[in-house]
């Protein structure tokens, strides 16, 4: 049986006209009898959803201007509240779009706390390649999985991650590393590396392209303004690599490249998690709300009590508070951190980390929680080799 609409116009009088709308099945053995009969065979056989990739870069002091919702009796990651003029709607983000990747990193199967961890721990730039509401539900209803349309938008058989590389000079004040001459390259930079220099121990490859350099995109300066940013780095330097096949993959796709998609290599400072259980006069320290020097809120941990569940878990005077069970606290009032945690019962775990590091990713104007999970990766490699039997 084909599916067929009929539409009937009926006339009120002085011109009006309402339009009436009516379903049935069309037998084609049976016929047509009205020749006016306009027959539109709906289906669903060649749907193909179309993702629409968008970059938002957004400066210290603005947020990207919209809300990420999970909604009842509503499927997926849901963009909300785009504010008018914003970053968000100048990228193209709409009501209703859904969430597939962030960062080239697919996100439809995950908690939505997870998403919006990724979205924070973006920084100041976030690449996200969404789905328009009707299209997504349409997708969903007709059991299209989405995971491959999201390999067809990415770079994701064709590519390397890149890297984020923390580089310690020698005894010689050398960072083992220079930039090569790119004619005919046009905002591309490419690094030569001493064999063995304190570059390629931390990860940098000969002919990588460099795209980020201690919290700045290079793209966004000089050849000359490069090289003394260079050289005013005394004892150490944070770079964003890539090689060079990779990042053209990225850029056929549209994908900007983000330290938040990097694998980290050699870097001094990660965030860890603690694992409280209350005791009888609670956790056993004192939530603190300041203002950065930017302008948003930051929650740290202070006075910790002695043999409290707090100090046992390895909690330290002035750690900030990153998360609380795994729910990203910047930005949210001081109220509202501790009715998480009291919602939480006995047990609360907080992603935290400490003053130096909080200093050095703040210098970087990145989110320590960029890399949670390469954190609970390497606690899983420690679990596994703890479990290993040695002989």
């Amino acid at each position: 049986m084909a599916r067929s609409t009929r539409t009937t116009k009926l006339c009120t009088g002085a011109g009006d006209y309402i339009e009436m709308t009516e379903k049935f099945t069309f037998d084609p053995k049976a016929g047509i009898d009205n020749p006016a009969l306009v027959i539109t065979e709906e289906t669903d056989v060649n749907f193909v959803p179309s993702p629409r990739r968008c970059r938002l870069k957004r400066s210290d002091e603005e947020t990207f201007g919209f809300c990420l919702r999970l909604e009842e009796a509503t499927e997926g990651h849901v963009i909300r509240q785009v504010e008018p003029w914003s970053l968000a709607e100048r990228s193209g983000l709409q009501d209703g779009d859904r969430v597939l990747e962030i960062n080239g990193v697919f996100v439809d199967h995950l908690e939505h706390n997870k998403v919006a961890q990724r979205i924070q721990a973006s920084g100041l730039v976030v690449s996200l390649l969404v789905l328009a509401g009707p299209d997504y539900e349409r997708a969903r209803a007709l059991g299209i999985d989405l995971r491959p349309l999201a390999w067809m938008h990415g770079p994701h058989l064709d590519h390397r991650t890149p890297r984020l590389c923390y580089i310690t000079a020698d005894v010689n004040a050398s960072f083992g590393f220079s930039i090569q001459p790119t004619e005919g390259l046009k905002d591309k930079v490419i690094l030569n590396t001493t064999v063995d220099g304190p570059a390629e121990a931390a990860g940098v490859q000969n002919g990588d392209r460099l795209i980020w350099i201690d919290g700045t995109d290079v793209s966004d300066l000089t050849r000359s303004a490069l090289n003394k940013m260079v050289r005013k780095c005394h004892n150490h330097v944070t770079l964003l690599v890539i090689d060079s096949a990779s990042e053209e993959s990225y850029t056929r796709r549209g994908i900007t490249i983000v330290p938040a998609m990097a694998k980290p290599s050699n870097l001094p400072h990660f965030p860890h998690k603690l694992f409280l259980t209350q005791g009888p006069e609670g956790y056993g320290f004192l939530l603190r709300q300041e203002r950065t020097s930017a302008g948003r809120i930051a929650h740290f941990l202070q006075e910790v009590d002695q043999e409290s569940p707090a100090e046992h878990a390895g909690m330290c005077d002035g750690d900030l508070l990153l998360a609380v069970n795994g729910d990203p606290v910047e930005g949210v009032d001081h109220e509202d951190i501790v009715a998480k945690i009291r919602a939480s019962g006995s047990q609360v775990t907080l992603t935290v980390i400490d003053c130096k590091g909080s200093d050095f990713y703040a210098q970087l104007r990145l989110s320590p929680l960029a890399f949670v999970d390469h954190l609970e990766l390497k606690e899983e490699e420690s679990r596994v080799q703890e479990e290993v039997p040695t002989f």
